[in-house]
């Protein structure tokens, strides 16, 4: 599911926009549709990179890119092999609860942006999270273990410490809040319950088709209901400030 939205940004041709933890590619592949743009998906999960490979050739295939170039990359956010202030935008969706050591990976994010220029991340929701925390013991461990819950002030006050300046928030999928609260009251592992399923073919359908009023209600209800947290930064010119500014 695509998190971030790019009609907040102004991609231009000849941008080197980085999408790290891309998973199977989502987001690198929205972005490769855009007219001549370098993007570089990193993630250390090489199966997830495999999917996502697939996923861009076939839409090279089917001619929906925008003629730029593309590359995958076996990458941990804790050591990004990528030089200073090289790329033009960076995304990081749904990757920073999962890290422990979320100081080192936000001074990655920001070493490798270029100064005056967008990184937007996006965590899942403190609400939604804590829900999915107290209904299954289980949770935590799935995908990798989600081990920490942002709340919305603290995140932004924590990554302006590191030269960013917040230019907008946003709220994304509350669609899917439901469906996680379900999930995670059944039991995450169980692949029998009727109403998750009815309830993820319907999701499936929706990020397949994405009917005009379905989104709409999404849109409506992400103010009180979205997953997903996402948050848009300017890096500061002046370059980075944090505690750990400078180092690699």
């Amino acid at each position: 599911m695509i998190t971030v939205d790019f009609k907040q940004l102004k991609i231009k041709p000849g941008d080197r926009i980085l999408d790290i933890g891309c998973g199977t590619g989502r987001h690198t592949s929205a972005v490769f549709q855009f007219k001549k743009i370098t993007v570089i998906g990193a993630d250390h999960n090489v199966n997830d990179l495999c999917e996502a490979r697939n996923r861009i050739q076939l839409h090279e295939r089917l001619g929906e890119h925008g003629g730029g170039r593309w590359g995958l990359a076996t990458a941990d956010i804790a050591g990004l092999p990528f030089k200073n202030n090289v790329f033009d935008l960076v995304i990081c969706s749904e990757v920073l609860e999962h890290v422990a050591r979320d100081d080192i990976a936000a001074n990655e994010l920001i070493r490798v942006l270029k100064p005056g220029h967008n990184l937007v991340v996006s965590v899942p929701r403190y609400l939604p999270e804590r829900i999915c925390w107290a209904l299954s013991k289980d949770y935590t461990a799935a995908d990798n273990g989600h081990i920490r819950i942002y709340r919305k002030r603290k995140l932004i006050r924590y990554l302006e410490s590191f030269g960013l300046k917040r230019w907008a928030v946003r709220y994304a999928h509350s669609l899917h809040t439901p469906y996680w609260w379900l999930k995670c009251l059944v039991g995450l592992n169980r692949e029998d319950a009727v109403m998750v399923n009815l309830y993820h073919r319907f999701l499936s359908w929706d990020i397949m088709n994405k009917p005009k009023l379905i989104g709409w209600v999404d849109r409506l209800l992400n103010p009180v209901l979205g997953k997903s947290l996402v948050v848009y930064f300017k890096k500061n010119k002046v370059g980075p400030v944090g505690p750990l500014a400078g180092k690699k």
